[in-house]
């Protein structure tokens, strides 16, 4: 047998080996919509009640917990997860570069996000919810708002119903780029997807600082927010 096929033989039995020793992690699209609060998987972390996509409050055990949660305008309740840090240090043990990347934070598509999931007083999970973490400094905040481009092609690219809102007083672009934009889609199943969008300077943001005419850093704003809602809801 030639080194070639001999190297070849050992690409073969390691990759499949490598594979096996990683599990899958459970991700926030494994969440199906219309479960029972009961059913749904519990491997996830740091439960808490959600801050309709802000920061965690209060402490939850498990998604079971959703009733110590306040319910929202639309009568739901959000609880707050992260995705287990369990398979980033295994990856990190093994020196596993790529799997290093993969696993660690919380994130959809290499983006750091918050995540959280709404349930009906009936402990049915009604409701997903996935914003842009601006507190997450693992990627450049200002491409946040890139985020966008991969929830519509999840969902097809085809049949958003799209409104650009126009400046407020005081926004400005981010160079020559202004997003103020909210996407609805309605999709298989009859759940409601909406995509909100910004990518602009706020009132009082510059590019430059008006007193030392220096760059400024993270004078902007660069936001995703997802929701996909139950039908009927």
């Amino acid at each position: 047998m030639t080194l070639w096929m001999l190297g070849c033989l050992a690409s073969f039995l390691i990759a499949p080996a490598r594979a096996q020793e990683a599990p899958r992690r459970t991700e926030i699209w494994d969440l199906k919509l219309g479960t029972a609060v009961a059913a749904l998987p519990d491997d996830f972390t740091d439960y808490a009640c959600g801050t309709n996509g802000g920061p965690p409050s209060v402490p939850l055990i498990g998604f079971g917990d959703f009733r110590r949660c306040r319910p929202d305008g639309t009568g739901l309740r959000e609880v707050y997860f992260r995705y287990d840090d369990e398979l980033e240090y295994w990856a990190k043990a093994n020196n596993f570069a790529t799997e290093i990347e993969k696993y660690s934070g919380t994130k959809v598509y290499d983006f750091p996000v918050v995540l959280s999931a709404r349930f009906d007083d009936k402990g049915v999970l009604a409701g997903l919810r996935v914003v842009s973490d601006p507190r997450d400094t693992s990627r450049d905040r200002d491409e946040a708002y890139l985020l966008r481009n991969f929830l519509t092609a999840r969902y097809g690219r085809d049949g958003w119903d799209c409104v650009d809102a126009p400046p407020a007083e005081g926004e400005t672009p981010v160079g020559r780029t202004f997003i103020k934009q909210h996407c609805r889609k309605t999709i298989e199943g009859g759940a409601v997807a909406e995509i909100e969008t910004h990518f602009f300077r706020k009132k009082g943001q510059n590019q430059y600082d008006p007193q030392s005419g220096r760059m400024t850093e993270g004078q902007f704003e660069s936001l995703v927010r997802f929701e996909l809602t139950h039908a009927g809801l």
